[in-house]
């Protein structure tokens, strides 16, 4: 059954020979579902002036996606952005998050250099739903860690290619789907009955290089429709392929911790196994130390390829069907190459000397006798496959009552089938480390160095397959009677089902445990055949820093130990599930008036109702159980649109919001990490986020194209699950030894009885007491034409500032300040820490200078995000975060022809580091990054 479930994602995809056909989509459409079809943007001013925001408009320039996007949120209900095709298509954006940065309010989480999630007005992505053409649906990919098991949406699995328009939903609407306290993003793929009759036909190859990993891949895009002469019925399909590779190159704490060393300066800390308290050995034991100093490679092998396909029929002019589909595929191969100390676990054996602390505690150098050198080679194959098909049939009942009936499906498999960690290891003298510099450290492995196989035994071994499946089934009904000129009632009623799956396997052994091992052997010994030399590169180390060492040939080694036909023994503690069934409906009333004074009025008001039944699985002491509970919510919400005067327009909003927990979250039971010593379980009655908010925006439309605004928000959380950290030990969980690996750290810790009380981190989550978020975006989109004829008419600029705060009360332990009788820290007691809500950047803003004539075009954009935390942190820090990061792209393109242009587009041309840390107030380094700069050339041809 196991090998089953690896190898069933392996089969290739047939449409990539497609994809090599079917180049870059160019020519697409807006985003709102209001207006009459086939009206291309020839006069902006026809455009800002309708009554309505232009749908199925298809745009062929930069300047005029611009003007469409403006066009549809003028005239917009509620707050909304809105990006079409030709900005998607013509950015040097390789994904939709990275299409997405552009918009006001809103920052992206990057892995492997590329954008992945997005968190908008400082609410990270579990708090923003993701529409794909109007149904709910999960993306799930993995990253340093695991596969996604949050709600947050994977947007680096899509091409931005495929997408005609992208639609953020700032403020609610009781006809909008709940869930979210971020925002509601539409993506729309193509629309047959937008285009022209007849055949089209648009593709494009590009060259991507990345000087850092000197790899030069393809990406290959195209789209291809067809509309029948009367209009009634068209067919179009899409597809986009890229094929790359990515360095991550830099260094690595794992974290910094406190414990006792054997000796310090030469003087004993221990008696035994108990420790002896001396100035000495308490000023170096409560100290900070790294736990895994290292350096190292990480490579990102990445394919990604995506296909839509839509069928429209419109028999009348009150008949119209949609069926769409939506298939992507993204396969990773991340293999990772280091050398480090494993000093975590390993103090008591240890001797530490010439060390320094530093003034916020650190112990930021010393030199390590017996320390426990290790060269580690890490490689995982992960592969997302996404599915999709929907329709929507659109029909005009009378002429004043209308009815849209949708459904659909989709689903996401999120497989890692190989995660393997090979270890070699040996014993060394005179290791010394340095952080004073903590983004760039000294690390040396002292005069025996890491290059001789004699030197290693090959002890441990890993693989860790594991599968994550979201399903999504939506059926829905929704009515809209026109009462009366400027009045409208919508109402309607929805049925969602949401299965969440996950499971994991481990082949994880010492060799001693797997094999018989002669007296003082610790592992296989290894030889030329199973290792090969690793050179470092440029990490920006400095000198002094060693750059080579003997890392395992990843085949080989595990061929030598048997490892993948070893049994793959399945985790209690990851095979967990959630199932979510919510049914509701809404009413809302729509209008557009004018008040006295003849001030025109547009906005809705409404309330939605929704219930939730939940049923959530996992394994708690090695007995499966099944935990079920119901909750519902009634959720009002109100836009409000003042016209003070044609382009100035007051907008305010007022709603009531939910979030439901992270689906991890949910499940009863967990895991067990036996190398980093903790215990992760879930909390199936967790209550949902729950939050009040409060919009407010100024618009100025003061020229065709030009847009200037100014946005307020604050958000009233009351109610907020919470992560909760403490420090205990195994026996204290109540789990029983069975379940940790024979030769793990903590086996041999607890087991084996080095050192039986070991602290060990427990992790859940409980509902908390509640935050608040508030903040402001300022917004200006200036065409120059506004004020220059001729060649500086052709320039423009875009750009936006947010400014985000909130406070949350975190009660966290605290760093030790005695250590116990084995010498481990003795955790402080628990404090209240008040610091903002996670992935919260307080300041964030990005801005686009363009040049647009009618053959050369060019573009520069930079965008910053401010440092934040993302997490609670474990081993008695704090939090953990990032720094704050500047990213500069750009792109020029050439029209040869009406047919054919050429184009050169560059990302992150700074190659900017990624710098994380732990602990706050005072920062301690956690890793420190580049992914090298990213060039693409290409061509484009349009038919």
């Amino acid at each position: 059954m196991i090998y089953t479930r690896e190898f069933r994602r392996t089969r290739t995809a047939l449409l990539i020979g497609a994809a090599f056909c079917l180049p870059q989509m160019a020519a697409a459409q807006t985003a709102s579902p209001e207006a009459p079809q086939d009206q291309t943007v020839d006069d902006v001013d026809e455009v800002l002036s309708a009554e309505v925001p232009a749908n199925e408009i298809v745009v062929t320039g930069f300047r005029e996606s611009l003007n469409a996007a403006i066009s549809a949120k003028r005239n917009s209900a509620s707050q909304i952005d809105v990006i079409v095709a030709e900005d998607i298509a013509k950015f040097p954006d390789t994904n939709l998050a990275e299409s997405l940065q552009r918009v006001p309010g809103i920052s992206i989480q990057r892995d492997a250099g590329e954008g992945r999630q997005i968190v908008v007005r400082g609410l990270g992505s579990q708090f923003t739903r993701v529409r794909v053409n109007g149904m709910e649906a999960i993306a799930t990919s993995t990253d340093g860690a695991s596969a996604n098991r949050d709600r947050g949406f994977d947007f680096n699995v899509f091409a931005s290619e495929l997408f005609s328009s992208i639609v953020v939903h700032k403020t609610a609407e009781a006809s909008l789907d709940e869930g979210s306290l971020g925002a509601v993003v539409d993506l729309n793929t193509g629309n047959p009955l937008a285009y022209d009759p007849g055949f089209h036909f648009v593709g494009s190859a590009q060259a991507r290089y990345n000087d850092l990993s000197d790899d030069v891949g393809p990406r290959l895009a195209g789209l291809v429709s067809w509309t029948n002469a009367a209009g009634t019925f068209g067919v179009s399909a899409s597809a986009a392929y890229s094929e790359y590779n990515t360095f991550e190159l830099g260094n690595n704490t794992v974290r910094w911790t406190q414990g006792a060393f054997r000796s310090v300066n030469g003087t004993p800390c221990f008696s035994g196994s108990t420790y002896v308290p001396s100035d000495l050995c308490n000023q170096a034991g409560l100290a900070f130390h790294p736990r895994i100093p290292r350096y190292g490679l990480v490579s990102h092998d990445r394919e990604r390829l995506g296909a839509t396909a839509s069928v429209q029929w419109a028999p009348t002019d009150r008949t119209k069907l949609s069926i769409d589909g939506l298939y992507s595929k993204f396969n990773e191969t991340r293999d990772e190459s280091w050398g480090e100390i494993l000093i975590r676990s390993n103090e008591r054996s240890i001797d530490l000397t010439n060390f320094t602390v530093d003034s916020n505690n650190n112990l930021i150098s010393g030199t390590l006798n017996n320390a426990y050198l290790r060269t580690e080679r890490y490689s995982r194959e992960s592969s997302t496959e996404f599915y999709q098909v929907s329709a929507l049939l659109e029909q005009q009942l009378t002429d004043s009552l209308a009815v849209n009936l949708r459904g659909g499906k989709s689903r996401s498999d999120a497989d890692i089938p190989l995660e393997t960690t090979i270890a070699f290891d040996d014993r060394i003298n005179g290791y010394s480390f340095d952080y004073s510099n903590m983004d760039f450290p000294a690390l040396n492995f002292g005069p025996a160095g890491a290059t001789t196989p004699g030197q290693f035994e090959l002890a441990e071994f890993r693989d860790r397959p594991s599968y994550v499946t979201n399903k999504f089934e939506t059926a829905g009904v929704d009515f809209t009677w026109d009462v009366t000129e400027g009045f409208a009632i919508e109402f309607g009623g929805v049925y969602r089902r949401y299965d969440y799956d996950t499971e994991g396997f481990r082949r994880d052994s010492t060799y001693c445990a797997a094999f018989t091992c002669a007296p003082g052997q610790t592992g296989l010994p290894v030889t030329d055949a199973i290792s090969e030399i690793f050179e470092l590169g440029e990490a920006g180390q400095p000198s002094g820093n060693s750059n080579s060492w003997l890392v395992p040939l990843l085949g080989p080694s595990a061929d030598a130990v048997g490892l993948y036909q070893r049994p793959a023994l399945s985790q209690q503690g990851e095979d967990r599930s959630v199932t979510e069934e919510t049914k509701g409906g809404y009413l809302q009333f729509n209008f557009d008036t004018e008040m006295m004074g003849g001030l025109r009025v547009t906005g809705n008001a409404g309330t939605r109702y929704i219930k939730t039944d939940q049923s959530s699985t996992g394994f708690n002491s090695g007995t499966q159980v099944t935990v079920e509970r119901s909750y519902d919510d009634w959720l009002p919400a109100a836009n409000l649109n003042i016209f003070l005067t044609d382009n100035l327009i007051l907008r305010g909003a007022v709603s009531k919001v939910i979030t439901r927990p992270s689906l991890g979250s949910l499940t009863p039971g967990g895991s067990v990490d036996q190398f980093n010593y903790r215990i992760s379980s879930g909390n199936p009655f967790l209550d949902p986020y729950r939050a009040t908010t409060y919009d407010a925006a100024l618009e100025w439309y003061f020229a065709p194209g030009a847009l200037a605004s100014v946005a307020v928000f604050q958000k009233d959380i009351a109610s907020f699950p919470l992560s909760s950290s403490f420090q205990g030990t195994y026996a204290q969980s109540g789990l029983p030894t069975s379940l940790l690996t024979v030769g793990t750290p903590l086996y041999n810790a607890v087991v084996g009885g080095a050192n039986p009380s070991v602290p060990i981190e427990f992790r859940t989550s409980v509902n908390g007491p509640g935050a608040n978020l508030k903040g402001m975006e300022l917004s200006l989109q200036l065409p120059f034409d506004v004020f220059f004829d001729g060649f500086l008419g052709n320039f423009g600029v875009l750009g936006n500032v947010t400014f985000v705060d909130s406070d949350v009360d975190y009660t966290l332990a605290t760093p030790a300040t005695a250590l116990n009788g084995n010498g481990n820290p003795v955790s402080g007691p628990a404090s209240v820490f008040t610091r903002p809500l996670l992935d919260l950047a307080k300041n964030a803003a990005n801005g686009t200078v363009y040049y647009e004539d009618g053959r050369f075009s060019a573009r520069a954009s930079v965008a910053y995000r401010d440092g934040y935390l993302d997490s609670t942190s474990g081993n008695l820090n704090i939090f953990e975060g990032y720094e704050s990061i500047v990213n500069v792209d750009a792109s020029i393109r050439y029209r040869l022809t009406d047919s054919l242009e050429l184009s050169l587009e560059g990302t992150n041309l700074t190659d900017a580091y990624r710098t994380r840390f732990v602990n706050d107030p005072a920062p301690r380094g956690y890793e420190n990054n580049h992914f090298g700069r990213v060039f693409m050339a290409g061509v484009r041809v349009q038919m």
